[in-house]
């Protein structure tokens, strides 16, 4: 283990040797960032506006021609959207903190992970949470952690399967965060988790402590995924492919047939052909078939958000109720259940080897 630092003594920790004037430098340590989409910082309608131009702006989101997208956006979508956006966040705010859910729960996971972590390596270990979008910001807790004496950083993107719109442009936040750092710490990106054990164990217990909790069995479980254009699956993005993989394996652990189980997508928008099926349609063509009795889970985030707590518990819940169906019961995401967190610290000591050792 590294020595402690002594504030009173300059150079104390990475620079044992330097000389008296030396202003303190903390000693070496490793951060671990878990990076989820974003939030706004409140409901009302420059709050929003501020949040959806930053994440509709980023061209990983959407990626027309800036030429063409621009001017719809500000003009049209942006004098629009903030207020249905600010009134969906409203429905599922959390008053208390006054905060979005997400960032409840992100700050939870955060906490849990950082007492697991502080138990396995001590103070050689830093855990920070930041949003791609909104705050706290990527640049703000990547400069503290360095700021901290960390030289080696761990950034997990809280998506268990891999996207250019989530995975891919958190990375590039990070990195964008590092090209203007004179000294640049060590860093890993985690990369997808979406067929690992653990988090598939999870997500069948999640399942299985549901369906024993409800009187009447449903005849159907649907994983809604968040949807992607079909292009960007032509286009090389293994999204769709893992979202199918997750789906088929939390199936076979499950130990249900391939009639008790579907996948679909949501949160569909523009002109072109997004993947599919599309949960809202999906959900009342079950009900129309006799499928009155079913269950939804989104396997796709790690935390509940407006897209679950506010979309598929209302908009979805409703397209299957006034479709002739009875029972709609969600399950919801793995939050800061402590086998989610379990699986989330399995993929980080993968990542961390080499530059921890468990005390």
């Amino acid at each position: 283990m590294t020595e402690s630092v002594v504030k009173d003594q300059p150079g104390a920790g990475r620079l044992a040797h330097a000389p008296s004037d030396h202003p303190p430098v903390p000693r070496a340590k490793v951060g671990v960032v878990l990076a989820n989409l974003g939030t706004p910082d409140a409901t009302d309608y420059w709050s929003m506006r501020r949040y959806l131009n930053e994440f509709l702006s980023d061209k990983r989101v959407v990626d027309y021609a800036g030429w063409k997208w621009q001017p719809l956006l500000q003009l049209i979508i942006l004098t629009k959207r903030p207020f249905s956006s600010g009134k969906a966040y409203r429905s599922i705010w959390n008053n208390e903190k006054n905060e979005s859910p997400l960032l409840t729960t992100t700050r939870a996971q955060t906490e849990k992970m950082t007492a697991r972590l502080k138990a396995l390596y001590g103070d050689d270990v830093e855990v920070d949470f930041c949003m791609r979008y909104g705050n706290p910001s990527t640049k703000s807790v990547l400069t503290r952690l360095k700021e901290k004496g960390c030289e080696r950083i761990v950034f997990f993107p809280l998506y268990p399967q891999y996207g250019s719109p989530t995975t891919a442009t958190a990375n590039d936040e990070a990195f964008r965060t590092l090209m203007k750092m004179k000294w640049q710490p060590y860093i890993r990106t985690v990369p997808a988790y979406f067929d690992h054990p653990a988090y598939i164990q999870a997500l069948a217990n999640s399942v299985q402590e549901a369906y024993d909790s409800l009187s009447t069995r449903p005849t159907k479980l649907v994983a809604s995924y968040h949807g992607v254009p079909e292009r960007y699956l032509m286009e090389g993005d293994p999204y769709h492919c893992q979202c199918q993989k997750t789906t088929r394996l939390l199936r076979e652990k499950l130990g249900f047939s391939k009639e008790d189980v579907d996948t679909a997508f949501q949160s569909q928008f523009g002109p072109e052909k997004w993947v599919g099926p599309q949960t809202v349609k999906h959900v009342a063509e079950l009900a129309k078939q006799g499928h009155k009795h079913i269950a939804i889970m989104s396997p796709a985030f790690s935390s509940d958000c407006v897209e679950t707590l506010e979309e598929i518990e209302e908009e979805i819940r409703d397209s299957f109720m006034e479709a002739g169906g009875e029972t709609f019961s969600y399950i919801p995401c793995l939050n800061d259940r402590d086998d989610h967190i379990d699986a989330l610290l399995r993929v980080i000591n993968n990542e961390l080897s080499g530059w921890l050792s468990i005390a």
